[in-house]
Parts: C-alpha cells; structure tokens; sequence
C-alpha cells in the first residue's frame, strides 16, 4: 500500500523532499499528489525538477481561489482519489490550505494523519495559516514538531495524536543543497557584490491584498534607502498592477521568481532579508543572514529570541528603524548566530523510522 503525500505549495515540496528520498531509500512506496494551488511553473515545477522528485501522479489542479474554494474544491477532488488507494497514511507538510483539505479528507475517510511542521504557533488567529496548523494538528495521529517550542505548543493543547520532536526537515533540505547554492552564478547574472543588496519577498494574502498595508511596507523599505533586490511573487505582481503602484526608478529592484538553490544563493550573501514568509525566516537564520519580518507576528520565535529576527509589522518607521539598526549593529548582530535550534539535519530519516514502526504496528 502507498503512503499518499499531499503538496501543493512551493514550501510543502521543499518540506517533503527529505522525506521523499528518506521513505524511498527505505523501500516504502509513496503516491504524490499535488493539488494545484501553486500552479505557476517558477512556483510548483521548478522544484519538483530541481530536487529530483516523482512526478505527482495525480494534479488536481484546482488553481486559485478564496480560501473557502481552494480548502472545499481540494475536498471534493482529493476524496475520490483517497476513496480509490485507501492509503494507511496521508502525509501533510506545513499549513497551507492544501494541507487543510488533504488532512481534513482523510481523517473524515478514517485514513491517519502525519502532520510534517506541527506545532507551530504565531497566536494570530487572523492569519489562516494559524487557522490551518491549528485544525491539522488536532486531526493528526503523527505529529512531527521540528523544534522544542513546537513540541510544547502541542502538549499545552493537549493533542491527541502521537509527539514527535525530530527536528526540520527544511533544515535537512538546506544543508543537501548548500553547497550547490554556493555554486550558483546567480550574483553573476544579476551583477551583484556580496552584501551590497537587501532582499525581499511578499506574498501573503494580509500584505499584499490590502492596498494601504502594501503601500506601507514598500514606503518603510524606500525609506531606508538601501538597494533590494525583489523576486517577485505573481500575486503580488498583479496586485502592484491592480494598485497603480510603480517601483520604476526605486531602489526596489523586481526581478522574476528564483529557484531553489538561487534564494539559498540570494539569502546568504545578502545584508539582510525583509519578509512575509515563515520558511524564509528559518532559512535567514541558517544562513546567518538578519531578518526583518513584515508581520505582526512569527511562529518562529526561537530566531526572534536569538535577536537575529526583528518584526516589524508594516508600519513604516519601524521597518525603517529595523533596516537601520542592522546596518549600524551588522558585525554585533552576526555574532549572534549561535546554536540551531531546528535539528541537526537528520529530521527526514527520524521521521521515516517512526512511519515504518507505525505501519508495521498497524499492518500487524
């Protein structure tokens, strides 16, 4: 019987990954199948090529949408498939709406839940990320918290799946292709010197949707005056189009969405990085890079009590004091690059061993 992996998003295929070459080197057989949220070439496939994975063998293709239709038209084309396979186990990484629906399908079915990132808490209920991680996790049998604070998060609300801290998955994805970054000749191409640029990401739907929150990022980070480099999110290219918004003629600099290995490139040779994504925190911080995080919130708090992540919401001054204090305090901030609180790169393969004692318990 497969096991049935459910992804649909950029970041649920770097966190599945891992584990993809783990179970397979393992011998457990495994049914991808890919949702269609990100269905953008430069958002979806370009990463399923360049990690080497199975092709998904189902897409469901279900686009964009409200959160209501993506996580319901998700359901109605995924259960089909579930009903078809029976698997003994859906693996779903992360907290987008794709892994909502692929969880909340399959725990309706009677098929057990892996939650891959569980745990993970920004308090925000305004967030549907938040919304998402809450609902899976408390549907989950196994859930896999990457790091100690997560493992706490789920013991205070008392889940009833099984705990399991192993540690990041994104980590192990980052030591496999760092070293493949570092070869990359992205800084070429761009013309760029090492920490002569800041770089920055928008894309999720509170910033880039909301026209005045948009406009008081962008007003913060020119503010500062300093050079970023720009790879743009689709959704947040039409909504700059949708908003009359020009960077023409900015210190902001657009360029197309990059892959993998070339944001790992970006990041660490960057002075600092201004974002809206989870993952990229994570990766800022392995890279030793400072970040300023443009929500009111992360639930990646163990880099903001290392004091090498700085929110700042998207209020103009703070955003601009933060990219000042890093630049006047960068030699003191690097030093703080201490200890990895996210594992030691070895998360996929715990997380395999666990799935194989549980199936053979299940099997039994």
């Amino acid at each position: 019987m497969k096991i049935t992996v459910i992804v649909g998003t950029r970041p649920q295929i770097i966190k599945s990954a891992p584990i993809i070459y783990e179970a397979l080197k393992s011998g457990l057989e495994l049914k991808i199948i890919h949702t269609g949220q990100h269905y953008d070439y430069k958002l979806s496939q370009v990463f399923i090529e360049e990690f080497n994975l199975p092709e998904p063998a189902v897409n469901l293709e279900v686009g964009s949408g409200s959160h209501a239709y993506q996580t319901g038209e998700i359901m109605l084309r995924l259960e089909k498939y579930l009903l078809k396979d029976k698997p003994p186990l859906v693996l779903v990484p992360g907290d987008t709406n794709s892994a909502l629906a692929g969880a909340l399908t399959s725990v309706k079915l009677g098929i057990p839940v892996v939650h891959i990132e569980a745990g993970a808490r920004c308090y925000d209920m305004s967030m549907a990320e938040e919304i998402n991680r809450r609902l899976i996790d408390h549907c989950s049998k196994l859930l896999f918290a990457p790091t100690l604070n997560c493992k706490k998060n789920l013991e205070r609300e008392s889940v009833i799946g099984e705990i399991h801290l192993t540690g990041d998955t994104m980590y192990d994805a980052f030591l496999k292709f760092k070293d493949e970054a570092d070869r990359s000749d992205i800084l070429k191409k761009l013309q760029l010197s090492d920490k002569e640029y800041s770089l920055l990401t928008l894309h999720r739907a509170e910033n880039v949707d909301n026209p005045v929150r948009l406009r008081s990022i962008l007003k913060g980070i020119l503010k500062a005056n300093i050079k970023v480099i720009f790879p743009i999110h689709p959704r947040t290219a039409n909504r700059l189009k949708e908003y009359n918004i020009s960077l023409e003629h900015s210190n902001i600099r657009i360029i197309d969405p990059v892959s993998y290995v070339e944001m790992l490139k970006l990041l660490k040779h960057a002075k600092l990085v201004l974002t809206d994504s989870g993952g990229l925190q994570k990766e800022a911080f392995w890279s030793q890079t400072p970040c300023i995080t443009l929500r009111e919130s992360t639930e990646w708090t163990e880099t903001v009590e290392a004091g090498v992540n700085q929110i700042a919401g998207a209020d103009v001054e703070k955003i601009a004091q933060a990219i000042r204090a890093i630049e006047e305090r960068y030699d003191e901030m690097k030093k703080k690059f201490i200890g990895n609180p996210f594992g030691d790169g070895y998360a996929a393969k715990r997380i395999v061993k666990i799935i194989e004692s549980f199936m053979h318990v299940i099997n039994f």
